[in-house]
Parts: structure tokens; sequence; C-alpha cells
């Protein structure tokens, strides 16, 4: 027997868990971040892309890793039986793109895009299940040139928000370096060698004993002298315990060539982290995180580095490649934390307020002219009083009202009162538009 309608229980108003809704205060900052992203991203010549949220799930298991699938991603099987993932990140997508055009793309390319992610994780601070990202990628320079050029970006980003080069800090750190290490030095397998890069990345998230012991049970009897290279307490000594062979040397000259090349740009704060792994698969040179150094948000605010490899997944050619991603949540918190973020934003620049029903029509033409000029209206259409009216609009941070009548209908003439000062500039729709840009500077 069916219930009632009337019976049920009501839908939730609550957003599935992890998402947001973004109300138009929010839309207000989330603009706002990604205006500085495309700025920052335009002013080092990059181009914008995007492309769909969905993929097939075998290209983020053939590079992002089975776990980033099994266990991160909204994987689920469409009708037509095929396996498809809402994408947890935009790397495998772009370099999918960039191998489909191949032979018709000019290079060096340089894209960025601000996609909207998945993630199927534990929501916490700083870290939801969709969020969107500026990605930056730059493709077909093999030299460090790239890296400095990405990180350059990375960091006028952030100070793009406000922050001071003290408030973070730049790690960097080479997976091709590290990899030789576990590979070459450690003799490791790829199941091992894989394992300890991931126990890596984890370090700071665990207790020290817990580690160690996590070392141990891969590393075996080289794990003492291991563990003391990675305490390293800098780029010198890390470096100074090592073997002088030259797959070790490929590693630290790269991160050397990185670290001077910003330094000559007057990026000072960078450090060398040799725990500083990134989770992805398919990194194979330099990799960094932008770092934030206040106590209340210790946390990656940007992270990327070389791929190399990534797009002979596809037809077997290589393209050499380094990007980074960040997220909108992070920049968020970043900015709000230091009082950043804008504040009273206005939805229009001039409120117009009818004072009865045969006064619409001339408010609509002056709401015209207002528009035709480049500036924003709005005109009330409400029955309210005229108190009420510019109540309204102070409250919407709308700076300017024009309040038409009788009177005004039959002189022509208005007021354009300023809500901040009170204020009063009397003019006529021949002058609106001159007198406006006179106000709104």
């Amino acid at each position: 027997m069916n219930k009632d309608s009337n019976n049920q229980n009501p839908i939730s108003t609550e957003p599935y868990k992890g998402v947001r809704d973004f109300y138009p205060e929010d839309m207000t900052v989330q603009n706002y971040i990604f205006d500085i992203w495309r700025k920052s991203a335009k002013k080092f010549g990059y181009e914008e892309y995007s492309a769909s949220i969905l993929e097939p799930a075998e290209l983020y298991r053939a590079k992002s890793g089975e776990e980033i699938v099994n266990e991160q991603t909204y994987t689920f099987t469409d009708r037509g039986d095929r396996e498809v993932t809402l994408r947890p990140e935009m790397t495998p997508t772009l370099a999918r793109m960039i191998s489909a055009k191949r032979k018709s793309l000019t290079f060096p390319i340089r894209w960025f895009s601000m996609p909207n992610l998945f993630r199927y994780e534990q929501p916490q601070r700083g870290r939801v299940r969709e969020h969107f990202q500026f990605n930056a990628d730059i493709f077909g320079i093999a030299s460090t040139d790239a890296e400095i050029e990405i990180i350059s970006l990375a960091n006028e980003t952030v100070l793009s928000y406000g922050l001071k080069p003290k408030d973070f800090e730049i790690l960097i750190n080479s997976r091709k370096l590290m990899d030789f290490i576990t590979r070459d030095v450690l003799s490791l397998d790829s199941d091992k060698s894989h394992k300890l890069s991931k126990l890596i990345d984890r370090k700071n998230k665990l207790p020290a004993d817990v580690f160690e012991m996590g070392i141990k049970e891969i590393i075996g009897d080289k794990a003492d002298a291991f563990l003391t290279l990675l305490n390293s307490q800098n780029f010198e000594e890390f470096t100074n315990s090592l073997q002088k062979t030259s797959g070790e040397q490929d590693g630290i000259r790269e991160i050397k060539e990185v670290i001077k090349g910003l330094e000559d740009l007057g990026i000072t704060n960078v450090r060398f982290d040799q725990t500083l792994m990134r989770g992805f698969d398919y990194y194979t040179g330099v990799v960094f995180e932008v770092f934030d150094t206040d106590p209340k948000n210790r946390r990656a605010l940007f992270g990327g580095g070389r791929y190399d490899d990534l797009l002979a997944i596809f037809d077997g050619e290589k393209i050499p490649a380094v990007g980074f991603g960040s997220g909108d949540v992070t920049a968020r918190d970043i900015m709000e934390i230091r009082d950043l973020l804008p504040k009273n934003s206005k939805s229009a620049d001039v409120y117009i307020c009818p004072t009865d029903i045969p006064y619409k029509p001339f408010a609509n033409d002056l709401a015209q002219i207002v528009r035709n000029s480049g500036f924003s209206a709005s005109v009330d259409y409400t029955t309210k009083k005229i108190g009420d009216k510019i109540k309204y609009a102070d409250k919407k941070n709308i700076p300017l009202v024009i309040v038409v009548g009788e009177n005004e209908k039959n002189s022509g003439k208005f007021s354009i009162k300023k809500l901040s000062s009170g204020e009063s500039v009397e003019t006529d729709a021949d002058n609106l538009v001159k007198i406006l840009r006179e106000i709104i500077k």
C-alpha cells in the first residue's frame, strides 16, 4: 500500500556528504579565486582548456595507480557496460588530449584548466569529495627550465592570494633520485619500491615508531642506514651520504638546478625535503609542494612535478612534461585565515526604485541606459515602502540608489544617492552615464 505523499518523510535539504553548495556569497569568493588562477596563468602565457568529468576507468588504473581507482574514486558501470570514473585528477585527461592531437599541436605547450574533481575520501578540513583545482602544465621542454617556470607560476599565484614569501615555503625532491636509491642502492623489487615510496609519502602523518617499523618490514637490515639518510637535516647532509654514481647524480643535479634557477628569479623560500614523494605513480623527476607555514593551516597548497612517461601509455611515445595542481578549498582556507578574502561584494552598481506601478517603465528605461554603458543595474518591482527598498539595496551592498516617482517622470530629473555617505547628485537621463563614471571609479 502506498503511503500518502503528504505523510512521507521530507527530502533532506543537506547536500551529498563531502560536496558543497555555492550560495551567491560563496560564488563571490569562488570567482575571486578563479580570477587569480586565470590571471596568474595568463601572465605566463598559458592557454585555457577543459574536458568532460567522465573518463574510462582504465585511464586512471594505467598511471594514477590501483589504489586511487579502487579506494578513492567514484567508479561505476554505465548502461553500455563500460567502466567509467568521475575524474579524480586532471593530468591523465590532459595527457590523453595531448596524445590525441600530438601531430597537429605546436610544442612547447602551455595549458591550464580549472576543473572540478571527485575523490571518495573522508571529508575533513581542507579536503572534500568534490573540489575545483587549478592545473597548469608545460609539454615539450626536457630541461629543468620547465620546473623552474611551473614553480614560478605557483609562487606567483600564492603571492596573488596576498601571502608574503615568509608565509609559505616551496619543498622540492626528485623521484628520479629516490627511485634510484630504492631500486639500485637498496635492491628492492618494483613492488617493495612502490610500498616504500607510499610509506615515505605518509611519514609526517604517522607516529615515528610506526613509520620506522614499516621501513624495517620493507627494507630489512638496511633500514637503519636508510632511516639515517631519510632523517638528514639538509640537502648537503643528504647528498654527502650518497654514493657518487651517475644515477644519483642526475637527480641531485636537477634539484640543484631548480633551486638555483628559482633563486636567480628572487624566489628564495625553497627547501629540499627528501620525504616529499607525491602520491601519484607517474612522476619521473623533480617533484615539489608549496607549503603553508601558518601553524593553523600547515598543509600543501600546490603540488606537482615532472611526468615524462605518462603520454607513452597511449601510443608509446614520450613527451617531456611538468605540471601542478592546487585546490580551491586550500586556497580559500589560507586566505580566510589571513583575512584576505573579498568582503561586501555588490550585486549591482545601481538600484532603481519606482515609487509605484506607473513609474516602472521609466525605471526600466534608466536601467537599460545604465546597463548599455557597461554598469549594472537592478530594478525593484516590489510594493515595499521606499525606505525598505533602500534598506534592501544597502543589505545587498549596492552603492547607489535612484528613486523615481511622479516628479522624476514628469521632469526627467532624478537624484543618485550614495548610500555610504548619504550624499545625492541630481542629473537626468542624458547625463546619467557621465555622472556614474565620475562616481564609480
